[in-house]
């Protein structure tokens, strides 16, 4: 119970999951530990690492990881913590998505204690009477103590039939599966409850459900996000993992070292002591941090290269030993760096490229660029920096 209570927001009911796991013991009947994977967006991040972590514990103690794919439930399109309506996915379009699902999270689960069902078993042989059925099992009223829909009705917002439909979706898989325990973060624990609801109309036990916290973003302010652009994805390259994790606010250290690293509860604690010692630099810590993340993911090795190509870069200011080259036509001999920016594919768009320099995120050879109307000669190979990470060495091509 120390493990699986560590870092877990709410255990619902705390007493039941102590008798099943009694019982489990008993029997030596492993539990089955439910997780419902969204697949519309295949790109695992460190938000998705809390709840695998936890799921890895269970699997720790004995027990089975079960994978729900939903690949019909995209269908639908998840409401939870949303102001308006998810766009739906095809078919087609979920199955590509889940298949990268598992092989991400096999960098943190055990393959050999996971089962993998999509729910498109279950969901995809319902008639519309068996739906029915099993909407006749909840009240409308039930349905909009929902947090999001109980906002969006008060304001007006359109909430489709289907949107209401999801939560018994999902609690359907429960059912299908006869899952033991459900995990999810914060932001499911309407759906979980449902679960429960859902499983005892079909007279199973229902399942305890366990909510872990939402990350916070590199940006310090909202839920991680690939579409807040706030993320940091498994598959994210060494050195890109490395500069994201430095880049956090110095009050999440503690928060992502104990929600996304695999550091003893007695490390943990000692790294909380040193965040609160005013004579520890919190930007040591975050090092360690960031070091232990590439390694986790892409191994010692890799921790260390990272690790020194940012010191390289940032602490001692240098140029990284490997940088893309990009030629361009010498044409008349110079090149407004506007125009550079975009034709590199460093800006999206002209406006992008000034506001960039007027931020002061651009510069060619350690020199800063000012001015939005800057002109660089194309006599010689230089290398222009956007940001903190990305440098790019520009090489003219002359005509024979």
């Amino acid at each position: 119970m120390d493990l699986i209570k560590y870092g877990v927001v709410e255990i619902i009911p705390e007493d039941e999951l102590v008798k099943k796991i009694e019982n489990s013991i008993k029997t030596g009947r492993p539990l089955k530990v439910k997780l419902g994977c969204d697949p519309t967006k295949p790109d695992l991040h460190l938000g998705h690492s809390v709840v695998l972590r936890k799921l890895r514990h269970f699997q720790e103690l004995g027990h089975i990881a079960v994978l729900i794919i939903g690949d019909f439930t995209a269908m639908i399109g998840d409401p939870s913590g949303r102001s308006k309506t998810r766009p739906q996915l095809s078919f087609e379009e979920t199955r590509i998505n889940g298949q990268t699902y598992f092989e991400q999270a096999k960098k943190i689960l055990l393959p050999e204690r996971v089962e993998i069902r999509y729910n498109s078993e279950w969901l995809g042989k319902m008639t519309f009477e068996d739906v029915i059925r099993l909407a006749s099992k909840y009240t409308v009223a039930r349905m909009l103590e929902r947090d999001d829909f109980s906002k969006r009705y008060k304001s007006g917002e359109p909430i489709s039939i289907h949107e209401l439909l999801y939560p018994l979706a999902q609690a359907m898989d429960s059912v299908a599966i006869e899952a033991d325990v459900e995990l999810g973060g914060t932001d499911q624990k309407f759906n979980l409850l449902v679960g429960r609801d859902i499983q005892r109309e079909f007279g199973q036990e229902p399942q305890v459900i366990i909510t872990m916290p939402l990350l916070v973003g590199t940006d310090g302010v909202e839920k991680m996000s690939k579409s807040l652009d706030n993320y940091i994805a498994f598959n994210d390259p060494p050195f890109e993992m490395y500069g994201k994790t430095m880049s956090i606010p110095d009050e999440l250290i503690y928060d992502y070292f104990l929600l996304t690293t695999d550091l003893s509860p007695t490390e943990i604690e000692n790294i909380k002591k040193q965040l609160n010692d005013p004579s520890v630099n919190p930007r040591d810590l975050k090092r360690r941090l960031a070091w232990e993340l590439v390694r986790m993911y892409h191994g010692v090795e890799e921790a260390n290269k990272a690790q020194e190509e940012f010191d390289k870069i940032f602490v001692r200011k240098e140029i990284p030993d490997e940088i893309e080259e990009f030629e361009i036509e010498r044409g008349n001999g110079k090149i407004r760096v506007v125009d550079l920016l975009v034709q590199t594919g460093l800006a999206n768009s002209k406006s992008e490229a000034k506001r960039l320099i007027q931020l002061g995120g651009v510069s060619i050879d350690g020199t800063k660029i000012n001015d939005i109307d800057a002109i660089v000669g194309l006599e010689k190979s230089f290398v222009i920096k956007v940001g903190k990470r990305k440098f790019l060495r520009i090489k003219p091509k002359f005509k024979n």
